[in-house]
């Protein structure tokens, strides 16, 4: 699964064959959850309180590329990097 950024001890992921709704996947230490791109919410797993808001702040920034990598998965292509929160 294609890692697409690094940060804080937080890694995200988005995998080449997703399905709906748009959504990525974070890991924290051995602590994973899914969540949608459209609202930020975690549809499965959880995230401690500090690590989802780092997530939230990093998705808000980027979710526009977040969105052109969700086409790109679904279109057969990898996902391509985005820049860390900083």
């Amino acid at each position: 699964m294609p890692e697409i950024s690094r940060f804080y001890g937080i890694v995200v992921r988005m995998f080449h064959d997703e399905h709906p709704p748009p959504h990525f996947h974070a890991y924290y230490q051995d602590i994973a959850a899914v969540v949608r791109i459209d609202t930020l919410e975690i549809v499965r797993g959880s995230l401690p309180g500090r690590a989802m808001t780092l997530v939230a702040e990093w998705a808000l920034a980027h979710r526009d590329e977040l969105r052109q990598n969700w086409a790109r998965v679904e279109s057969g292509e990898p996902p391509v990097p985005i820049e860390p929160l900083d």
